[in-house]
């Protein structure tokens, strides 16, 4: 699905240079379960970024569905987020001004879909992650699993092929995070692609394969026996 080759990421100013990542070389098939995994600063995030197009690499190649990603306008790295790619962030990232549903349909309003066709679309991934009952409901009167069963069913409901996951269960208890990881689970199971980075390694056990970043460099890289 994805290709890294030698990609750096460095941040400038007049007086400092910050190597976020380093000579990175991945890649992802379709169809897999990958936690990143490092300690904080070591370029997990920045990682994740690039991958979801949300920041460009300063060296090295990035290859999307066998096209260099340094190709594409702006449109078409806007057009490829939405029909590929969806994200679910630690903090949710809700807006508290609409309710479960609403907040699930805004992913699809920038999709040439009939106002019906969201509707279903919406109520289908609700029931799918188990917040159907919630949905007139406001995110400050759901608890913080709840939320991100909403941010989950947000991230799915454009039918996109990749998950990237920063830290989803960060703010959640243990109980409440392992739901999620058995819904990211379920989802992998599926077909659809995940890219999740975690501090847990228990967490880090539902994925297929895990990747080890230390000073933006991949040090380590632990495939689970099946």
């Amino acid at each position: 699905m994805l290709k890294m080759h030698n990609l750096s990421k460095i941040y400038r100013t007049d007086e400092v240079e910050t190597i976020a990542l380093n000579n990175v070389n991945i890649e992802i098939n379709s169809g897999e379960f990958v936690a990143i995994m490092g300690p904080s600063g070591c370029g997990k995030s920045t990682l994740l970024n690039i991958v979801g197009m949300l920041d460009n690499p300063s060296e090295g190649e990035y290859v999307f569905l066998g096209e260099d990603v340094a190709r594409y306008s702006e449109a078409k790295l806007a057009n490829i987020r939405k029909r590929h790619i969806g994200f679910i962030f630690q903090s949710f990232n809700l807006i508290d001004e609409l309710t479960v549903a609403e907040n699930i349909e805004l992913a699809l309003l920038y999709h040439d879909i009939a106002a019906s066709e969201r509707r279903d679309r919406v109520a289908a991934v609700m029931d799918k992650v188990g917040i159907a009952h919630r949905a007139k409901h406001m995110p400050s009167q759901l608890s913080g699993g709840q939320q991100q069963r909403v941010a989950v069913a947000r991230a799915v409901v454009g039918n996109q092929s990749m998950i990237l996951a920063d830290e989803p269960t960060g703010n959640l208890d243990s109980a409440h995070g392992q739901e999620v990881m058995e819904m990211l689970q379920g989802l992998n199971e599926e077909g659809t692609t995940i890219v999740m980075v975690t501090h847990s390694p228990a967490h880090a056990d539902y994925a297929r394969r895990t990747i080890n970043l230390f000073d933006g460099q991949v040090v380590t890289e632990n495939l689970r026996a099946a």
